[in-house]
């Protein structure tokens, strides 16, 4: 059983018992203790990505902080800046073009070198079918195709910095919404075949970063790189900025159905992507998905976005396996397997 367990058995709101991100480094006795470790998360200036950031900054790490623009997030991040090992990466994840050159910024400053990398950006409610320049759906890029290409342009360093006491590490931060919608086809990414749905749009996203890590997991495992996916928690954060109030409403009305005041806070939400990151449990294994600072648990089949547990769809080796291969074709990439 989660040593978190009980913290999340009642809760009681934003504050209440449920740990932070900050408690989760102190509890693994890690402050300060990952000098000369390289991180790079993305999507951190606001919400659960900055409270990452200000988490996983107190074990001493560098830090590589993706932002789409260094000089509005040097006011956004200024505490942060303070720290000498912490350095912003010019980066839009809805742009290939633009990760392509974040990447090789990375390597070239960190010596190639990455030991983790968090996959926090996302985007969330766009009102309309958007397609980027370069082809893709808002939500579908934004939240899952940027960190799959970023992903593969760190892998080598991933691996290569993997160590026999430290594995390398990918964290793919999802949504419980993975739970109401299937990705079974490789035909529908830009929603070719049926009507746009912002919601829809957002859990497919979501459910790829989901298959992304278990296949990562199932390719480069046994390199010592693993790789785990989760959902946060409920957290009334900057993403939801494009979604109407009405809706925002009625999502609230569906966590009170819980008889508990499920909502965290920023630093609480943090709290699993930071597990995720550095603790102890998840050192040399990975493929899973997590909830409330665990390993999720077996949930119903009832494609009901605001249940918890893990669902059918969200474990599936042929899906995975399709949705890389598809991934490359549209990122420009060979597979190395």
């Amino acid at each position: 059983m989660s040593r978190y367990a009980a913290a999340h058995a009642n809760p009681e709101g934003p504050g209440d018992a449920r740990p932070t991100a900050l408690q989760i480094v102190q509890d693994e006795k890690l402050e300060n203790k990952l000098a000369g470790k390289v991180m790079v998360i993305t999507g951190v200036t606001s919400g659960i990505g900055l409270e990452t950031a200000r988490a996983l900054a107190a074990t001493g790490a560098t830090l590589y902080l993706t932002v789409r623009d260094p000089e509005k997030a040097k006011t956004t991040l200024h505490d942060l800046m303070q720290s000498d090992p912490v350095f912003l990466v010019k980066m839009d994840n809805s742009s290939l073009a633009s990760i392509r050159v974040a990447a090789a910024d990375i390597l070239a400053k960190s010596d190639n070198q990455v030991n983790i990398l968090i996959n926090n950006a996302g985007i969330m409610g766009v009102p309309s079918l958007q397609i980027t320049d370069e082809g893709f759906e808002a939500h579908f890029v934004t939240n899952y195709l940027g960190h799959f290409l970023l992903f593969e342009l760190l892998k080598p360093a991933l691996i290569a910095s993997a160590t026999p006491g430290f594995s390398s590490r990918v964290v793919n931060v999802s949504s419980s919404t993975v739970r109401s919608v299937d990705l079974s086809t490789s035909d529908n990414y830009n929603f070719e075949k049926k009507e746009y749905d912002a919601g829809v749009a957002y859990a497919q996203s979501k459910l790829a970063m989901v298959y992304m890590a278990n296949e990562i997991e199932r390719r480069y495992g046994h390199k010592g790189l693993h790789a785990t996916s989760l959902h946060p928690g409920g957290i009334m954060t900057n993403i939801s900025r494009n979604v109407s109030p009405e809706i925002i409403a009625m999502v609230l009305e569906e966590l009170k159905k819980s008889g508990a005041n499920v909502l965290k806070s920023p630093e609480q939400g943090a709290a699993t992507t930071v597990l995720a990151a550095i603790g102890k449990e998840w050192e040399n294994k990975g493929g899973k998905y997590l909830e409330d600072c665990a390993e999720s648990q077996r949930g119903r089949d009832d494609y009901d976005g605001f249940g918890v547990g893990w669902t059918r769809q969200m474990y599936d080796a042929e899906n995975e396996a399709r949705l890389w291969k598809d991934s490359l074709k549209m990122a420009g990439l060979q597979d190395d397997m």
